[in-house]
This record gives C-alpha cells, sequence and structure tokens, in this order.
C-alpha cells in the first residue's frame, strides 16, 4: 500500500504569531538538566546557569549551548572559545541559583569545589555530569547565540539525583547506581 501526502495550502501570512508570553508558558513544560556552564582563559573567568543544551550528534561528540548576547559573561564565553557544561546534581540547587543571578564571578567561583578541566574550562567537582568543550561554531537567532561545542572530555562524578527544572522551579529526579 502506497502512502499518500497531502500538502496544506497554507500561505505565510497566514501563520499565526505566538507571544512572548505563550511561548515561555510553553517551555516551561519542557522539563531539562540544570547545568552551570563555565569557562575560564585570555578573556577571564565567567559561568552562568542554563537549561538550554542539548546534544546534536556523537560524530564528532557535540552538544549546543544557548547563550544570551545581552548576559553579562557573553564576551568572556566568545573571547575564551571553550566551556564545561556542569550537570547538577539535586543537592546543588543553590549552586544554580548562585549561578543564575547577579552575583559577582567571584563570589560564585568560591562556592563548590573547582578544578581545572583539559580544555582550561572550571569543572565543578561533584557535578552530576561535566562535559568539557571547545566552542566550533555559533550562529545567532533572535536574542541568543547557540554555540555548537565539541565535546573533548567527559566526568561522569557520582550517581546522584539529578536537578531538573520544570513548570518554572526545581525537581529531583532518582539517580541510578550505574556510573560511566
Amino acid at each position: 500500500m502506497q502512502a499518500t501526502h497531502q500538502l496544506c495550502d497554507i500561505q505565510p501570512s497566514e501563520i499565526p504569531t505566538v507571544s512572548l508570553e505563550q511561548f515561555r508558558d510553553a517551555m516551561s513544560s519542557l522539563a531539562a538538566a540544570v547545568n552551570v556552564i563555565t569557562t575560564d582563559g585570555p578573556c577571564g573567568r565567567a559561568g552562568f546557569t542554563a537549561t538550554a543544551v542539548c546534544s546534536v550528534t556523537d560524530q564528532p561528540p557535540t552538544l549546543l549551548v544557548c547563550i544570551n548576547r545581552n548576559a553579562s559573561v557573553y564576551e568572556t564565553f566568545m573571547g575564551n572559545g571553550r566551556l564545561c557544561v556542569n550537570t547538577l546534581g539535586n543537592d546543588q540547587q543553590a549552586l544554580s541559583n548562585l549561578f543564575g543571578g547577579k552575583t559577582p564571578q567571584e563570589e560564585r567561583f568560591a562556592c563548590g569545589e573547582w578544578r581545572c578541566a583539559a580544555t582550561g574550562s572550571p569543572l565543578l567537582e561533584g557535578a552530576k555530569l561535566a562535559l568539557d568543550c571547545q566552542v566550533t561554531q555559533a550562529v545567532s537567532v533572535g536574542t541568543h547565540d547557540v554555540l555548537f561545542c565539541q565535546v573533548v572530555d567527559i566526568r561522569h562524578q557520582h550517581a546522584s539525583d539529578a536537578l531538573l527544572y520544570f513548570g518554572r522551579r526545581y525537581h529531583s529526579l532518582p539517580g541510578n547506581a550505574h556510573t560511566v
């Protein structure tokens, strides 16, 4: 049996628009891991909290990170061209809040234990997962840049509960005993 496809005959001017509020409400219904994204290098040390992290391909191992071009840390990340995605466990909510606010960078890094990853980016000891990356490409979309990042090192620290953000608040997802 052959499948048939019917094309919709909709003109671009007939496609509805979505408001900022509608979009933000819809995105709050997507559960996401909470990450502290860090960098260090010739342009300085910086970090911010993000849920906009996603795998892209495994050949080469690449993920994406979204960063607002108006963020105070934007120039530092773009100038360094490297970063570490530190995925937080449920016991690290305070660190998420610290890196997600207006706290000075020195105070952010004063909390937690940090070591130097292969790229020179700060790696959080005790993070559920750390993905050390080189930024290979940046694409501007609206207010943000999408950074394509080739993963050069991976660290699974322990099997803690994962910290998720959903419905505009934190949630815990039980971990498992298996570590890589």
